[in-house]
This record gives structure tokens, C-alpha cells and sequence, in this order.
């Protein structure tokens, strides 16, 4: 793969996307997840990389060094590697649920794999790893030791890799669903096989305990609660009452067997079935208002081009919500829409409060958990941001 003149300055950045429109040609006829040598339009050499030839990501790199051509033993140390980073992380005294695997930046781009006990959930997300699903399969279950692997490369993103959707058991018998997990002592029932993602937002685990920690007395709104990650946090964290709601009865159903199974009180809670952005008006229009207010909703822009779209989305929300919050209370607010950066996110807010009438105040910022690292120079994986904000 020959690159046009000066396209070689974001590889030599150690970006590890080609995009189509940087290249000048290639020789020879790679196929769908082939491994191609991606050099500069002078003949320098680049990268190793896996040819994707439906995406405008046309290759991603697996490799920076001449002398490391991409094969199994290579894929085999990266996820040992990975493994090992997380064990390091000192997270089993935490959890038993995290994430393993985090695309590029464990060097296997377009792989995810998230452990839940003993079982593994792996999406496989590029024409690379497609490649090469087999031989990393069978080196998650030597490397972590456990029971199984169920695959969820259901993603929507495989579509623009020319991919079809695949779910099932890669390795192992089938998992218990739904099935139990712990963290920060809590228990909480993940269904891997019908939920969203990989079953959980393990990314979210630092931003619950926060949650938790704020939540002492406060009436609490938690918005998109899905299985009630937020909820249960605030509700161990001694909040007065919680409020949440999620357009999906079957997650809900799910949510309030979490907060039964770890003793919390029924009239501390409500589970309203409802569209999120119909249910702050008509709170509104009831006349209830919240001292804490959990925003996490699904991604509206996954690339740039949805940005427009996706910012009216969140200014509605973020609007509504305030028009919720009492003086002094809290709002987080997130987003994980890759197509919309943390400074885009913050000028949304702020013309949501502006809008509102509200003054506010940002008391922090929230990021995804230490098992989902951020290459220095791939700043595309940050997809989760968040604000802390008081209402003055």
C-alpha cells in the first residue's frame, strides 16, 4: 500500500488508521483482512497493517517496526500483555467483571473482549481480527483461563467493514444468563447473550462509585438507567429516594431484581418504562424536581458526521434535565459518541444551561475506568466523557 505525498505524517505519528483517501495505490490484491505493507510515497517503510477493503478505514496497523510481521505468535503476546495489564491494575480486589481487550490500544484493533467471571465476551469488530479470530480465540481461553468465550460481533460497525453479524459460542459451553457479578461489593445480573454491547458498561465503574459517594440524602433522577448500574450506586450510597427510568421494559425488569437482590428498600425506588426525552418534559410539566441527576444515553453520533444530529440531541436532554435540578444540586451528564469530542460536549451543556436559565458550575470531569486505556496518540479512543455539574 503506497501512500500519497505527505498522507505518511499521522503514521509517522504512530496514528493507527489509514483512511482511503491517503492512498495512491497498492500492488498486488489483498483480500479482506489481509496483512499489507503500508509505506510512504518515497518507498519508506510504515507499517504492517490489516487491509479492510469495504471501510474508509482501509487499514489499521498492527505494527510501527519493519522487522514485526504480523503472526500468531505476535497477536498471541499482545493479549498476554493485555491480560497482564489488567492484572496489574489491582482490580480483583474491586471487581470480577472488566474489560480485557481494548481495540488499539492493546495493539489488536478492532478486538474487544470484556471477562464476567469466568466467561469471556468478545466482539470482533475489524476485517483484521476477523482474520485471526480462531488463533485469538484460543489464546484468550490459555491466557485467562476461563470457561468460556461468547461472541457479540452484532455491532452495527461491522456492517461498514463489509461484515456480516455473528453471535454465539466461540469457545466452551454456553453461559448462564443472566449471571452474576460483583463490584464495589454490589451485586449485579449481566445478560451477555441479549444485552447491550457485551451485557454491562464496565467503563462506567469509577463514575458509579462516584455517584455513590454524592448520593447521601439526595432525590435522585437517573436517566437511561438500563439495568440500574447508577440506580444501585445511589441507592447504596444512602440516597433518599431514586427515580429510573429506560425505554426497555426487559432491562428494567433486570434493574429492579438487581436492587432486590442486594436488599434495597422497594420505597426508596421507581422503575418508569418511558422515552427518556418525553419523560423530563412531562416531569417538568408535574412539577418534580431532583437534587441528583444521572444522564448516560446511548451514542447519537458514532462518527463526525452525525455530530449535528447527535448535539440537538444532547442539548435536549441536558436542557430538560436542568429545568429538573434544584439549586445546589448535582448533574452528570455523559457522552460516549466518539463523533463528538469533550470540548464539543462542554459547549453543547453549556448552551443547554444558557438555554435553561441556569448557572452552573463544573465540579468535574469523568472519563472511562483504568481497564480502558487511551493511546497518546489515537485520542479517537476517548469516547466516554462526562461533566459534574452544580446548579448555582
Amino acid at each position: 500500500m503506497i501512500l500519497k505525498p505527505g498522507r505518511e505524517r499521522s503514521l509517522l505519528r504512530r496514528h493507527p488508521w489509514v483512511f482511503s483517501g491517503a492512498i495512491e495505490r497498492i500492488a498486488g490484491s489483498p483480500g479482506s483482512g489481509d496483512t499489507v505493507e503500508v509505506r510512504a510515497s518515497d518507498g519508506r517503510f510504515l507499517a504492517w497493517a490489516a487491509y479492510s477493503p469495504k471501510s474508509q478505514i482501509r487499514a489499521r496497523v498492527w505494527s510501527f517496526e519493519e522487522s514485526e510481521q504480523p503472526d500468531g505468535a505476535l497477536l498471541r503476546g499482545r493479549l498476554e500483555q493485555a491480560v497482564a495489564l489488567r492484572r496489574g491494575l489491582g482490580l480483583q480486589e474491586t471487581t470480577n467483571a472488566l474489560r480485557l481487550v481494548h481495540g488499539e490500544a492493546d495493539g489488536l484493533p478492532g478486538l474487544i473482549v470484556d471477562r464476567y467471571a469466568d466467561t469471556l465476551v468478545a466482539q470482533v469488530l475489524s476485517a483484521g481480527v476477523e482474520r485471526w479470530r480462531d488463533i485469538l480465540a484460543d489464546a484468550l481461553m490459555e491466557s485467562t483461563g476461563c470457561a468460556r468465550i461468547y461472541e457479540r460481533s452484532d455491532a452495527d460497525v461491522r456492517a461498514l467493514e463489509g461484515l456480516g453479524t455473528r453471535a454465539g459460542i466461540l469457545r466452551g459451553d454456553a453461559p448462564e444468563a443472566p449471571m452474576d457479578i460483583v463490584e464495589h461489593g454490589l451485586r449485579c445480573a449481566v445478560d451477555v447473550i441479549h444485552g447491550q454491547k457485551t451485557g454491562f458498561y464496565l467503563d462506567q465503574r469509577d463514575n458509579r462509585r462516584r455517584i455513590r459517594e454524592l448520593a447521601m440524602g439526595r432525590d435522585v433522577l437517573n436517566c437511561f438507567c438500563y439495568t440500574g448500574g447508577f440506580s444501585l450506586a445511589a441507592l447504596a450510597g444512602e440516597a433518599a429516594s431514586v427515580v429510573s427510568v429506560d425505554s426497555s421494559g426487559p432491562a428494567l425488569e433486570l434493574a429492579r431484581r438487581n436492587a432486590a437482590v442486594n436488599g434495597f428498600d422497594a420505597s426508596r425506588t421507581e422503575w418508569i418504562e418511558a422515552d427518556v426525552f418525553r419523560y423530563l418534559r412531562d416531569a417538568r410539566s408535574q412539577g418534580r424536581t431532583f437534587d441528583l441527576i444521572v444522564l448516560d444515553p446511548p451514542k447519537f453520533a458514532p462518527t463526525e458526521k452525525h455530530a449535528p444530529a447527535a448535539a440537538r440531541a444532547y442539548k435536549d436532554i441536558n436542557l430538560n434535565a436542568l429545568r429538573l435540578l434544584r439549586r445546589g444540586g448535582l448533574l452528570a451528564t455523559f457522552s460516549c459518541s466518539g463523533g463528538v469530542s469533550a470540548e464539543l460536549f462542554q459547549k453543547i451543556v453549556a448552551g443547554a444551561a444558557a438555554d435553561a436559565g441556569a448557572s452552573a458550575a463544573i465540579l468535574g470531569r469523568f472519563h472511562a475506568a483504568a481497564d480502558h486505556p487511551v493511546l497518546l496518540e489515537f485520542p479517537e479512543g476517548e469516547y466516554l466523557k462526562g461533566l459534574l455539574l452544580r446548579r448555582n
